[in-house]
C-alpha cells in the first residue's frame, strides 16, 4: 500500500508544478481522479480478493482526440502481488453521431512471483452513440498474450446507461471473455450512479459471472464506491 500512496503523491506533485504550464497550452488538458470501493471488479471478477480498494489516476486528452493516462490501484491475488498499474493511450475520433475509441493498454504488477508473468497488454476498438436520453455502445479488448501468459483473449461487451434524475443514472454491462483454454465466461452488471456535485459522484453496482466454479472470486457481488475527479 506504501507503493500506492506513493504513486499517487507523486502525480499530485507533477500536477501542481505543471498545472500553469498546461493551463497555457490550449491543445492539452489534465484531470485527476482518486477514489475507493468495497472490492476492485474486473470484468466481474474480484482483483482483491473481495477486499477493499483504493485507486487513483491522471488523464491527459491532447488536440482535442488524443488521449493518454496511468492509473493505479491496490490489488490481491494471494501470491505477493500487490498493486496493479496501467498505461494507456489513444484516439477518440467522431464519425456523424458515433463516438469511437481505439486504444493501446499495458497492465503491469508489482512484488509478483518470479515466473507469474502477470503483466500484458490489450487493444481496445469501441463506438458509442446516444439514442435519446440514453447512451449505449460495444467494445472489445484484445490480447496477444493475456494474463500470466495464458494465450490470445478477446473481450466483448455491450452496454448502455441513461440519466433517470437530475444526479442520478443507471448503467449496466453484458461481457463476454474467451481465453484460450477452458476459461471462457460471461458477465454483466447493473448499477445507479448519483453525482454528488461536479467533483464527487459514487456508484452502487451490482456484479456477476455465469463460472462460480471457477471460485469465490467470480462469485455475484455488490459493490458501493467513491470518485473524486478534478
Amino acid at each position: 500500500m506504501n507503493i500506492l500512496k506513493t504513486m499517487l503523491l507523486a502525480a499530485a506533485a507533477t500536477a501542481a508544478m505543471g498545472g500553469s504550464a498546461l493551463a497555457a497550452d490550449d491543445n492539452i488538458s489534465m484531470a485527476f481522479n482518486v477514489g475507493a470501493a468495497t472490492d476492485y471488479v474486473f470484468r466481474g471478477v474480484s482483483q482483491t480478493d473481495e477486499g477493499g480498494q483504493i485507486f487513483g489516476g491522471a488523464d491527459a486528452t491532447l488536440f482535442g482526440i488524443g488521449y493518454a493516462g496511468v492509473w493505479v490501484s491496490n490489488v490481491d491475488f494471494n501470491n505477493g502481488t500487490d498493486i496493479e498499474y496501467d498505461l494507456y493511450a489513444g484516439v477518440k475520433p467522431v464519425l456523424g453521431p458515433v463516438n469511437l475509441d481505439f486504444g493501446f493498454f499495458y497492465y503491469g504488477y508489482t512484488n509478483q512471483p518470479t515466473g507469474s508473468n502477470e503483466d500484458y497488454v490489450e487493444y481496445k476498438a469501441a463506438a458509442s452513440t446516444a439514442v435519446g436520453p440514453a447512451t449505449v455502445g460495444a467494445l472489445v479488448f484484445y490480447s496477444p498474450e493475456f494474463f500470466g501468459k495464458t494465450g490470445k483473449a478477446t473481450y466483448y461487451e455491450v452496454n448502455g446507461a441513461i440519466p433517470v434524475a437530475e444526479k442520478v443514472s443507471v448503467s449496466g454491462a453484458i461481457g463476454h471473455q474467451e481465453i484460450e483454454g477452458p476459461a471462457d465466461y460471461n458477465t454483466w452488471n447493473l448499477g445507479v450512479g448519483y453525482a454528488l456535485n461536479d467533483t464527487i459522484g459514487f456508484d452502487l453496482r451490482y456484479h456477476d459471472t455465469d463460472e462460480h466454479g471457477f471460485g469465490d472470486i467470480y462469485e455475484s457481488r455488490v459493490v458501493l464506491g467513491v470518485k473524486a475527479s478534478f
